[in-house]
């Protein structure tokens, strides 16, 4: 037989850690705050990167143009008048890696002009263009925009400057200070119904100004307005307290009603605990953080229902043993496969955390995060309050069909 090992001799002192956790991240609720994403905040999202121009393309001839940027190179598609004639021209950045070999086969192109401004040698493969400008090729130039390998980093406080008409605005660097790129978040108050064409005229305006009309591109914009931001929010909390009461009527029906109530603190202690450093992190809450707590709240309860299944087992072979040992020694039993389990899938989602950037990394790290407390939990929550509610009980926590299985046993003997 395995060792017993003795979890319930720090069930107290666990408990009292956890609830010091979670009554810093309720505190840090008040004081700090949480960073809500756009989907939960009402107002605009623009992502800038300060850097000039590299090259930038116009057409002059009877065709339609579009151009875009992919993963392997540069592509025209041309299309005749009427929608015939399609045509598709590419250059790869493996054939054509800086913008003088680019600029060279680009302007054989008939109709198409080629205004260079970066050094030829910079690589084409680092250029992007404006998000917000047509890409549909016409006499007004197309910019495709660099940053300068000798460029000086742009500080958050600078661009807060450039935003002095939003002195409320939020201002996160993106990446590495020497991408200059940053994440601009606004609020709206819903007092402008025109609030998404205005914000971006003014930011627009006040890059311009700064910076120049040719030495920034935006490279991504979102805005939810004040009304879908408030019933996206009210949507979640239904979601999640309707996920923890679905959670207790199966565990009820399943096992009994303390067993259900563990079940359920267990995971309202992983919300909470993802919560608590999602607010000392500053980790932006969006919907992908709503993704990772229910994400968690499924492991963490099918953890915790694997440990009861074993600890009903125990309790039906060995109707003589006291509650708390029947906890200890379940939670000993199944400790190795809880270890596998939990170490297994967090290899897949360490591999997320480093290999992704952006939403899918803070999703990975909420996720490592509610992994090891999931796993926490189910030992030294749930289990800790079935052995609290045990002491209150007229059969001391024991099956009911405890006199059943000694009187059968009885008449074996």
């Amino acid at each position: 037989m395995k060792k017993v090992i003795k979890f319930s001799a720090l069930f107290l002192p666990f408990v009292i850690m956890s609830s010091v956790i979670i009554a810093s991240g309720l505190i840090g609720l008040k004081v700090r705050g949480i960073n809500l994403g756009i989907d939960f905040q009402a107002g605009f999202i623009q992502k800038v990167r300060v850097a000039p121009t590299a090259f930038s393309l116009s057409y002059s001839g009877s065709q339609s143009v579009s151009v875009s940027q992919t993963n392997s190179g540069i592509e025209f598609v041309m299309t005749g008048i009427g929608g015939s004639d399609n045509q598709t021209l590419s250059f790869p950045y493996a054939q054509y890696p800086d913008v003088a070999s680019f600029a060279a086969a680009a302007s054989a192109v008939e109709g198409v002009n080629v205004a260079v401004k970066a050094p030829g040698d910079t690589p084409v493969k680092g250029v992007f263009p404006d998000s917000e400008v047509s890409s549909r090729l016409d006499a007004d130039p197309y910019a495709f925009h660099y940053v300068p390998a000798d460029a000086a980093p742009i500080s958050s406080d600078e661009i807060r400057g450039v935003l002095a008409a939003y002195p409320d605005a939020s201002v996160q660097v993106l990446g590495k200070s020497a991408d200059r790129a940053f994440q601009i978040r606004i609020k709206d108050d819903g007092s402008d119904v025109n609030a998404n064409a205005n914000i971006r005229a003014a930011l627009k305006k006040a890059f311009t100004a700064a910076y120049g009309a040719d030495n920034f591109a935006v490279i991504g914009a979102d805005f939810v307005g004040s009304r879908f931001s408030k019933s996206l929010s009210t949507q979640a909390i239904w979601l999640v307290l309707a996920t923890l009461v679905l959670i207790w009527v199966y565990a009820t029906i399943r096992f009994r009603w303390d067993f259900a109530l563990g079940a359920v603190f267990a995971v309202m202690h992983d919300a909470l605990i993802m919560i608590t450093f999602i607010v000392w992190t500053q980790m932006e809450f969006n919907s992908i953080t709503i993704a990772a707590i229910l994400t968690i709240i499924g492991y963490s309860i099918n953890d915790t229902i694997v440990v009861y299944d074993r600890i009903r087992e125990i309790m039906k072979l060995r109707p003589d043993l006291q509650i708390t040992d029947a906890l200890n020694t379940a939670q000993s039993e199944i400790l190795g496969r809880t270890i596998i389990t939990t170490v297994t899938t967090m290899l897949a989602v360490i591999s997320l955390f480093v290999f992704t950037t952006g939403d899918m990394k803070n999703f990975a790290i909420s996720l490592i995060v509610g992994m090891i407390s999931g796993a926490y939990s189910t030992i030294y929550i749930a289990s800790a309050f079935i052995n609290f509610v045990s002491r209150f009980r007229k059969d001391k926590g024991l099956l009911r069909e405890r006199p059943a299985k000694l009187a059968a046993l009885g008449e074996l003997v």
